[in-house]
């Protein structure tokens, strides 16, 4: 048996660097975090062969005097903490006092340093961990760390890294990350001697959309919550541009980017409503609290973090997040640019869509176009022979003007006809226009074309409508005023063993949900009454999917941890379908329920209900004013 004895501490900083120091993004997280902690305004990065080679960090911040060097390489010496009560408080990025000390034990590195006041700077070159002595060097006030050759004195090591694109990829986002949080200073990164991202300083908005792409700020929400000592703010994507992956996820708690498993289930559970299943949110978020109530301390990267009230910090950003996600319909939708960008993104990765939505197109070939508002005579409309008529432009009329409600809440203003011509760059004003506009027809049976201030809405009524339902019926369900509806003629249906038992274990469960289903026999079952909002949809098949989602699950988890899931195939189930047509009275009273309800601007599964191309977009697809 071999004694037991002290590892030389070389070996214990070559083996602290194998947490610390995974890869070369890795050791540039912990040279950028020490610049910003120097207070820099101006942070220069500069990478060769993604970092394997070199990464060199310079900074014009406080900088380490002479005789602090050596020190500043050596293991647990740090100037941020003093006392166990620093620790706990601790507000700064670094803090352990071991990465550069790890960094230095695996590769050849040179700091050089200069404070205000000294005549000059001071270098030390250190090789696998041999700190010399400093030497006077020429450098303005700032810092300079430079890594060459990482991993050169542990081969077994080395050879785990990756290519140099990947890895140049990982270091890429650490710089993306910090960047992210401080948007007032300077950033400049470039690698193998080309400039890869510049940022000057800039407010928060401005660096997101620099690092995140102008689209990112034309869809996303602004976030801004306070509570006691919480506060968080940022920007959120709308779920309709859910990504495939969580690429574009940050989060920082005080100024650092972490990755903590409440966070990430507050905000699922916020999305979890309005966002596909298989689809994950965009986000920039940043949460302000006592340092005292958040545990940083936890490993040595730094990135995962531990909460004094866990419980309270997940409603705080899940009630934040939600109110957000509730109130985006006051929010300016996304350019037609961004819906280009981001729906072909979509479309590319298979965006599905919700249930009864699909339409029949080629139900629609050979048949003549409807003009704006025409409709089906047998449902109060007015059907146009040919969309260039003068029978489509009087339907037009009476459409848009004469048969809209006044309840709707729109005037029409004395030079509302045809015949009034709009020149280029002027819109005529709907007074006291609703933020949808109003209905002018319908598209294919599927989609409501409505006239709004700022141009051209396009309206998926089977989404809207599905939203409007779940909406109420949770609202419902909340309050206990889910009513019935007992129907004229019960609905008799044959029904196999499991599901007559289902019908006879859970009638409680069905009577909360606003169903009344009875046993006719051994092989039927009888639906006497259903939920108010749903007397019109397929009863028989709803109370189908109702029994088989009771008979899989119970009737206790489905109307607790599958209530959600459960309600919103009810909606489905209840939502207009396509290809029926609506009358105009139909469609604006669908507009109108779009505005009242929280979060109608996406279905139950994620889809965007609505997207709007604005008057200048049209402009620019006809060429007009050029």
């Amino acid at each position: 048996m071999n004694a037991i004895k002290l590892l030389p501490d070389l070996l214990i900083s070559q083996i602290s660097a194998g947490e610390v120091v995974e890869r070369p993004a890795s050791a540039l997280k912990e040279v950028l975090e020490n610049s910003i902690d120097a207070n820099a305004s101006q942070i220069m990065v500069q990478l060769a062969q993604g970092g394997i080679k070199q990464i060199r960090v310079a900074d014009d911040g406080v900088g380490i005097s002479g005789p602090d060097l050596p020190l500043a390489l050596a293991r647990h010496a740090t100037s941020k903490i003093d006392s166990l009560h620093d620790l706990q408080n601790v507000a700064t990025l670094g803090f352990r006092g071991e990465a550069l000390a790890s960094i230095a034990a695996v590769s050849r590195l040179t700091l050089c340093s200069r404070i205000a006041g000294e005549v000059h700077a001071w270098r030390l070159d250190a090789e696998g961990g041999h700190i010399p002595r400093a030497e006077p060097a020429g450098l303005a006030c700032g810092t300079t760390v430079e890594i060459q050759d990482l991993y050169f004195n542990t081969p077994a090591r080395r050879k785990f890294l990756k290519s140099e694109a990947t890895e140049f990829a990982h270091c890429d986002e650490t710089f993306k990350r910090l960047a992210l949080s401080r948007p007032d200073i300077g950033f400049t990164l470039q690698h193998n001697g080309t400039v890869r991202r510049h940022l000057r300083k800039q407010n928060a908005e401005v660096r997101i959309g620099a690092i995140l792409g102008g689209e990112f700020n034309d869809i996303s929400i602004p976030v801004d919550e306070s509570a006691a000592d919480l506060r968080i703010w940022g920007a959120a994507a709308l779920p309709a541009y859910g990504r495939a992956s969580r690429d574009s996820q940050y989060f920082f708690v005080n100024g650092r980017f972490v990755r903590d498993r409440l966070i990430a289930h507050a905000l699922r559970e916020a999305y979890r409503d309005v966002l596909h299943l298989d689809r994950h949110p965009a986000f920039v978020l940043f949460l302000e609290m006592n340092a005292a109530e958040v545990d940083v301390n936890v490993h040595p990267t730094k990135t995962e973090v531990r909460f004094r009230d866990p419980r309270a910090l997940h409603q705080f950003i899940f009630h934040a997040i939600d109110k957000a996600l509730a109130s985006s319909h006051t929010i300016s939708r996304p350019s037609s640019a961004a819906i280009a960008v981001l729906g072909g993104r979509q479309q590319n990765e298979s965006f599905a869509g919700s249930a009864g939505a699909t339409a029949n197109h080629s139900a629609y070939k050979g048949q003549t176009a409807f003009a704006p508002g025409a409709m089906d005579d047998r449902l109060g409309g007015y059907t146009a022979r040919s969309a260039g008529s003068a029978q489509a432009a009087q339907a037009y009329q009476h459409a848009t003007v004469a048969q809209t409600p006044a309840s709707y809440g729109f005037t029409p203003r004395d030079d509302a006809s045809p015949e009034a011509e709009t020149r280029h760059g002027e819109v005529a004003e709907l007074a006291e226009a609703p933020r949808l506009g109003f209905a002018l027809g319908q598209l294919l049976g599927i989609y409501i074309l409505s006239q709004s201030e700022r141009g051209l809405l396009v309206v998926d009524m089977h989404a809207a409508h599905e939203r409007i339902l779940y909406e109420k019926l949770k609202s419902a369900l909340d309050t206990r005023t889910l009513s019935m509806q007992s129907l004229l003629v019960p609905a008799v249906f044959h029904a196999d063993s499991l599901e007559v038992a289902a019908a006879e274990e859970n009638s409680a469960a069905l009577h909360e949900l606003g169903f009344e289903i009875s046993i006719s026999s051994p092989t039927t079952l009888v639906v006497r009454g259903v939920p108010d909002a749903l007397k019109d949809s397929d009863v028989v098949k709803m109370a189908r999917d109702i029994l088989s989602e009771l008979r899989e699950f119970g009737s206790k988890q489905a109307l607790v941890s599958r209530r959600n899931e459960l309600l919103s195939s009810m909606a489905c189930h209840g939502a207009v379908r396509a290809n029926r047509l609506l009358t105009l009275p139909e469609m604006n009273a669908l507009l109108r329920e779009m505005e009242k309800i929280d979060r109608t601007d996406q279905c139950n599964h994620g889809r965007p209900t609505w997207f709007e191309i604005s008057l200048s977009d049209l402009d620019r697809m006809f060429m007009r004013g050029r």
